[in-house]
């Protein structure tokens, strides 16, 4: 049997959209492969430990500190020798970004291991850790025997992906199904909804409240919308204030906060368009655009060279894309799905029915499975 290492920042329970995938990769070759995981314990001033999570040994390497979103851990070296010198893994799946880390698998790993490298994102927001690891990169690229991209666009806007292209694999992100099961609550919940805006055009869009993720681009579009629109945003983050002062004035715009699960499935089930206005390649595939598609709605994204945002939803097919930034040409898209029930009907079953065929775990758990067989 063969065994597998996987390297990622953390590891669940800590919940962020590297750490979900790192995991649905050790479940989808649950069974078949021996596994081990090693990370940093996402807990400040953690020690080692090791514990177990769906049956799998989990390593957590003690954080020290946290540096442009990297953690260090003065322990993590000696972690990863004894590791790679007791486990002897025949695949080592290594998550990306992740640098501190990249030093150190570089200088320990054996010539016999075969080295998948998950390309989630290039460093693209920390100026400085993107020109200090460049030679890194370069080592790592060309030590690794296959790398995972998450969307063919990624790859061709990736000065680093286009760089080993031949080596390349797509695998994209998977949605959990069981997650966003619906109850019959969550379904009188929507109705309610639905009820409270009768005659309306519900838009919903999730996300963090953070730059990338687009969201004053969608309330600046909200000015050319008649009243016939309610724009819904979820959750918070540090623009928060600033998204309510841009919102001040405009009832169509309604920021919810951070809600339940519950009730984020109800307003999945209650929406006619599903907006998804991220601006920068931080949104390198877009898994709650995915989320949205699922739940039958055709979906409005700006054009974003080298994200896989404009490989999920599918211009003219799934839904609308326009230009980056450009609110007018947003707002008439939003205006152009309201005005017409049909289109919205046929743009929402043809999402619904692309994250069937391709972003779902069964699709995920085969792809992973071949790509490890295979080497």
């Amino acid at each position: 049997m063969k065994r597998v290492l996987h390297i990622s920042k953390y590891y669940h329970p800590f919940v962020g959209g590297v750490e979900q995938i790192a995991r649905d990769c050790v479940l989808a070759l649950d069974g078949k492969v021996e596994q081990k995981i090693l990370c940093f314990d996402h807990n400040p001033k953690s020690k080692d430990s090791v514990d177990s999570v769906d049956g799998v040994e989990v390593i957590r390497v003690g954080q020290q500190a946290l540096i442009s979103s990297q953690a260090l851990g003065i322990t993590y070296g000696k972690q990863m020798k004894k590791v790679l010198q007791s486990f002897k893994p025949d695949v080592i799946i290594f998550h990306y970004p992740n640098p501190y880390v990249a030093h150190y698998l570089l200088e320990y790993i054996k010539p016999e291991s075969k080295l998948i490298v998950w390309w989630h994102l290039d460093i693209t927001k920390q100026k400085l850790l993107k020109h200090l690891f460049t030679g890194q990169n370069n080592r790592l690229l060309k030590r690794a025997d296959k790398v995972v991209a998450t969307s063919p666009n990624y790859i061709d806007g990736s000065q680093w992906l286009a760089s080993v292209r031949e080596k390349c694999v797509v695998i994209p992100n998977c949605i959990d199904e069981n997650r966003l099961a619906v109850t019959d609550k969550e379904k009188k919940l929507a109705e309610q909804i639905r009820a409270e805006n009768k005659n309306k055009i519900l838009c919903l869009a999730v996300g963090r409240h953070v730059p990338y993720k687009g969201f004053e681009y969608l309330i600046k579009a909200s000015k050319y919308l008649d009243d016939r629109f309610v724009i819904q945003i979820t959750g918070k983050g540090p623009l928060t204030e600033e998204l309510h002062k841009l919102a001040k004035g405009d009832p169509k715009v309604k920021l919810l906060g951070l809600v339940s699960d519950e009730e984020l499935k109800a307003r999945l089930l209650s929406c006619d368009i599903y907006t998804f206005p991220s601006i920068t390649k931080n949104e390198a595939f877009g898994l709650a655009l995915a989320e949205g598609m699922y739940f039958g709605h055709p979906a409005v994204t700006f054009t974003i060279p080298g994200s896989g945002v404009n490989y999920v939803n599918i211009n003219g097919e799934t839904g609308i894309e326009v230009p980056n930034r450009d609110v007018k040409a947003f707002a008439d898209a939003l205006t152009k799905l309201a005005d017409d029930s049909a289109l919205r009907a046929q743009y929402g079953v043809a999402a619904r029915a692309r994250v069937e065929d391709n972003f779902l775990f069964k699709q995920f758990e085969h792809n992973v499975k071949e790509l490890v067989a295979d080497l």
